[in-house]
């Protein structure tokens, strides 16, 4: 949604070939060597390179070790940090005049909303010495060229939306987009991210990012599927969890996902789904989700066993071809979902990934130049390539280096604001989540496997904190918030800050991390805080 606002593409600015030409890396929120080892690979190669790495996250992680500064700043205070860094570029005469006069708008209102983010004032908030700010600041505009990579730590808050913004605005006040070695990235942490938003599973948009609310292009659409399309905008999720809060929405159909315990508060979450009228449910394994379904549909094959697209963090769009055949009667997600059509009453015929693409290159623009044959011979292209023949776009918005560089970036002022629940004294933890490196989500495909690192979840406590709790290595604690409450062991570390822990939500069965997460949403988004919960820490007695 920031980058859609500000530039009109939802998709990462750069090519992970910008890594390698870059001489600054800023990544924020994102532990990328656990939770994209294929981006940190190309990080790394820009690192060996001579470029920079600075690190801002609340842990100590498998990312930090390798960066050459880590911030290790408070939960939930990026906006403090990056708008203290504009402020010091501003300040010091370092933000690219050329490139904001050619390519932007609001600079002037933007410049005023961070006049008084001093660095000590920021310093008061995130924990960072001002005078690590000021250096970082100075290293970040004065590099030939800088990348900024995020991904769930700025996403997952009840403000992710202000959080991108502030990110992006850093990156307009130094003209860090749209040249080599430059941009904005977020970080997709599961294949398809990238390709779900593009073929049109937003509430707001048609395939290839078009505007749901634009006649021509409604039309366009209308022609083509025979049917007339509503122009107001669907719900995104949070809207859909109140709306059946409500019985406003009845029924539900989901496929591949596991929500009762992926969702912030899973505990209500499942709850709602147990209230529906008709729960649907499509997947290859019986998740918690499917086990309270009214109907399951089994059949859903493999990645492994599909044929198709994926979509990566850099736009590049990439041919997935099965490994294996499918098992007994298994279809596809194209096959069951034609099937239901037709049940419905619609005529449609059974179809190919294939045919459903070219319907795709058929109505987006965005893809019109790709083809299966293209996508075979030349490994993946990356849109936008809008015809046959285009080579595909490297990086987004080289444009606003033009003399004529069309629609601006407009500047998105923002101001910090605490996280949605603060430490209490009954609850006086702040609990974060995240990824583990061996494992996958909600853990339904990784969690029942042996690894020799870790065979089960456990809470990152700092030493200090287990001192004052009297609690040692690998001993039980139940872990309350106000919505739930989890039992797992403590793993003593100094990754985590006094004050915070850390749980991953890979073993739902045993560790159901999310009941404890809380479910303050973001208003443009519907992202939940994920990652800010305030909870207490229980010795469990026999």
């Amino acid at each position: 949604m920031g980058l859609t606002t500000v530039f009109g593409a939802g998709g990462g600015t750069i090519a992970y070939e910008d890594f390698h030409k870059t001489d600054f890396i800023l990544l924020v929120g994102a532990n990328v060597a656990e939770a994209h080892p294929i981006i940190f690979h190309h990080v790394m190669k820009g690192v060996r390179r001579g470029a920079e790495l600075v690190v801002v996250d609340p842990r100590k992680n498998l990312t930090t070790r390798r960066a050459h500064e880590h911030l290790a700043l408070r939960v939930g205070s990026d906006i403090a940090l990056l708008n203290a860094m504009a402020h010091v570029i501003i300040r010091d005469g370092l933000q690219r005049r050329d490139f904001i006069g050619r390519a932007t708008t609001g600079f002037d209102v933007y410049r005023k909303s961070v006049a008084d983010w001093t660095p000590a004032r920021a310093e008061a908030i995130t924990g960072i010495p001002a005078d690590r700010i000021e250096s970082v600041a100075h290293r970040f505009a004065e590099a030939d060229g800088a990348i900024i990579g995020w991904t769930l730590g700025i996403t997952e808050h009840h403000n992710a939306v202000n959080n991108v913004y502030a990110l992006v605005n850093l990156a307009l006040l130094t003209g860090n987009v749209g040249r080599p070695g430059t941009g904005l990235s977020p970080f997709r942490g599961q294949n398809n991210v990238q390709g779900g938003g593009d073929m049109g599973a937003l509430p707001n948009r048609l395939p290839g990012y078009q505007d749901l609310t634009d006649s021509e292009v409604r039309r366009k659409f209308e022609q083509a599927w025979g049917v007339s399309i509503d122009p107001l905008p669907g719900l995104d999720q949070s809207q859909m969890f109140e709306a059946m809060g409500r019985k406003d929405l009845t029924g539900l159909y989901v496929i591949g996902e596991n929500p009762i315990q992926s969702e912030a508060n899973s505990n209500h979450i499942k709850r709602l789904f147990q209230d529906l009228e008709a729960l649907v449910v499509q997947d290859i394994f019986l998740t918690p989700t499917a086990e309270i379904a009214d109907v399951v549909l089994p059949a859903r094959v493999s990645f492994a066993e599909s044929e198709g697209t994926f979509v990566n963090s850099e736009r590049r769009v990439q041919r997935v071809r099965a490994a294996r055949q499918a098992p007994g009667e298994a279809q596809d997600d194209i096959w069951i979902i034609t099937a239901l059509a037709r049940a419905m009453g619609h005529p449609w015929t059974f179809l190919s990934a294939a045919e459903v693409f070219d319907e795709m290159r058929l109505l987006a623009p965005n893809f019109r130049g790709m083809s299966y044959e293209r996508l075979d011979r030349e490994g993946g292209l990356q849109w936008p390539c809008p015809a046959d023949g285009h080579p595909g776009s490297v990086r987004l918005h080289e444009r606003l280096w033009q003399d004529s560089p069309g629609r601006p970036a407009p500047f998105m002022p923002v101001d910090w604001e605490p996280v949605a629940e603060q430490p209490t004294a009954e609850f006086p933890f702040t609990l974060t989540t995240g990824r583990r490196l061996a494992f996958f989500n909600t853990g339904v495909q990784t969690q029942h496997y042996p690894h020799p690192d870790q065979t089960g979840e456990r809470l990152d406590i700092n030493p200090a904190d287990a001192a004052n709790l009297h609690v040692i290595e690998g001993q039980a604690v139940r872990v309350r918030s106000q919505r739930g409450s989890v039992t797992v062991p403590i793993h003593l570390t100094d990754s985590v800050n006094p004050g915070t822990v850390f749980l991953s939500f890979h073993f739902s069965d045993d560790v159901p991390t999310n009941v404890l997460a809380l479910d303050a949403t973001d208003p443009v988004a519907g992202t939940a805080e994920f990652k800010a919960a305030a909870v207490a820490i229980e010795i469990e007695t026999a």
